[in-house]
């Protein structure tokens, strides 16, 4: 199993600096990663939309170890927003972000991070879109619904995710399909303990699928992040059994992932967003996208051979 080795890979220092330096990493990066800066990735955004498809972006970089950094990140974002505003693409395009890149993992972190990140869900409101907090490890999401929960008080559409490998999440979701809630139901993509979450791949698919009902029965706006053919198959079903019509859930897929799919459910008439990550910090998010698929890495193998 090297998903879990990778993961924890993925805090190692040593680690972030070899695969930093290896002669094939940017040319692995740039399928996962859609630029280093906003300029850069503005005509993604464009050329997604233009694919009529939707778009969640995240400006990557996580491990944060000041309150500076916890304002840069703010800043990131709000620049985002002006850019978003200035080409008129809000409503097609919202924004993803990791409560850890706001402060949340500093001392004083959870009133840090709520107050870095309210002026950013407050911005993205006033140009028609809106935010959806990312879960990471177990350890940091009693801090994330509560803030998920104060900024829904004056920001509704605010969503949030859930993670179908750890055993609290069927419970949250039951809490969380209520009218307006947005929720992103994915696999999850941390290195978590057999105390808290599945460990087999059969299991999280099953503890997946239980939740995706609760999901599509409840009154909220459920966002399906998966690009597992199975799953899709299911929530289509699921969702007819609901009544749901197509515009009353979403997919959800990562940028250089399944791209014909992405178009494919599109074309079907489905609501269909592309998680699309930019930046320069990309060490973390690239990581988990090598430990979720065994084929992403065999990629950045081949590509280190061929390069070096």
């Amino acid at each position: 199993m090297l998903g879990p080795v990778i993961l924890a890979a993925s805090r190692s220092d040593k680690m972030r600096r070899f695969v930093s330096a290896a002669p094939g990493t940017r040319q692995v990066v740039s399928r996962f990663i859609a630029g280093e800066t906003v300029e850069q990735v503005v005509p993604v955004v464009k050329e997604t939309i233009d694919k009529g498809l939707e778009i969640t972006l995240d400006v990557v970089g996580e491990d944060i170890t000041t309150r500076e950094q916890a304002y840069a990140a703010r800043d990131a974002y709000m620049e985002l927003i002006e850019y978003l505003e200035d080409l008129g693409l809000g409503t097609k395009a919202e924004m993803s972000v990791k409560l850890s890149m706001f402060g949340q993992s500093l001392e004083g972190g959870h009133e840090l991070a709520l107050a870095n990140i309210r002026p950013v869900v407050e911005a993205a409101a006033s140009i028609g879109t809106t935010v959806t907090l990312d879960a990471e490890d177990h350890t940091t999401l009693d801090s994330m619904f509560a803030i998920h929960e104060e900024l829904r008080k004056d920001f509704p559409q605010t969503g949030c995710v859930i993670q179908a490998y750890l055993f609290r999440t069927e419970e949250d979701a039951g809490r969380l399909a209520a009218a307006g809630s947005r929720v992103r139901i994915v696999k999850g993509a941390y290195k978590e303990p057999a105390a808290v979450a599945y460990q087999h791949k059969a299991e999280i698919d099953k503890a997946y699928v239980r939740i995706l009902k609760i999901l599509m029965e409840g009154d909220g706006y459920p966002m399906i992040g998966s690009h597992d053919p199975r799953l899709i198959a299911v929530t289509q079903e699921l969702a007819r059994r609901a009544g749901r019509k197509l515009d009353e859930y979403e997919f959800q897929m990562l940028y250089g992932i399944r791209s014909d799919e992405h178009v494919r459910l599109a074309a079907e008439g489905h609501r269909m967003r592309v998680y699309t990550a930019y930046g320069t910090d990309w060490y973390g998010y690239f990581m988990r996208r090598l430990a979720e698929k065994p084929a992403n890495l065999l990629f950045f193998l081949r590509s280190m051979i061929t390069k070096g």
